[in-house]
């Protein structure tokens, strides 16, 4: 899918924007409904996470952001930026994929996406989770880093 073909596109970034995300979709914005996890990690960072399987993501950073960090089964990696600690995206990797998804909570200016629905990854085994995601998140994310 070209960037071209997409109807909804977005842009976002953590506080500071040396964290930045591109997110695009062939869906009308509110048609797309971030799902709000209940996870502790989650529900600390006010994330609600956006993708769809048809879209495209890209995320660019400035060195030394973004970090890294694993939690709860340690099949997914959070995106944070090191600098002011602001999540703004979860990646999965599966047979040289990169699944991923935009926190919501990081958009500029955002439009009037659907309602968020609540989800309970905790009640999934972590093979559960990885096949959910698979169907749902943004497949062949970029994740970009530059120089400071």
């Amino acid at each position: 899918m070209s960037h071209a073909e997409c109807v909804t596109r977005l842009r976002g970034s953590c506080h500071c924007a040396a964290v930045r995300l591109f997110f695009a979709s062939p869906a009308p914005a509110l048609s797309l409904n971030p799902r709000a996890c209940d996870c502790s990690f989650c529900r600390k960072h006010g994330a609600s996470w956006l993708s769809d399987p048809h879209g495209t993501l890209r995320i660019e950073a400035d060195s030394p952001a973004p970090a890294l960090y694993r939690q709860g089964t340690g099949t997914a990696q959070f995106v944070t930026c090191s600098r002011c600690g602001v999540l703004v995206a979860v990646l999965y990797k599966h047979q040289g994929i990169t699944y991923g998804a935009a926190n919501a909570s990081c958009l500029d200016d955002p439009p009037a996406l659907g309602p968020p629905l609540p989800v309970s990854p905790q009640t999934l085994s972590a093979e559960e989770k990885a096949g959910r995601w698979q169907q749902l998140w943004v497949p062949q994310v970029e994740l970009l880093t530059s120089g400071a």
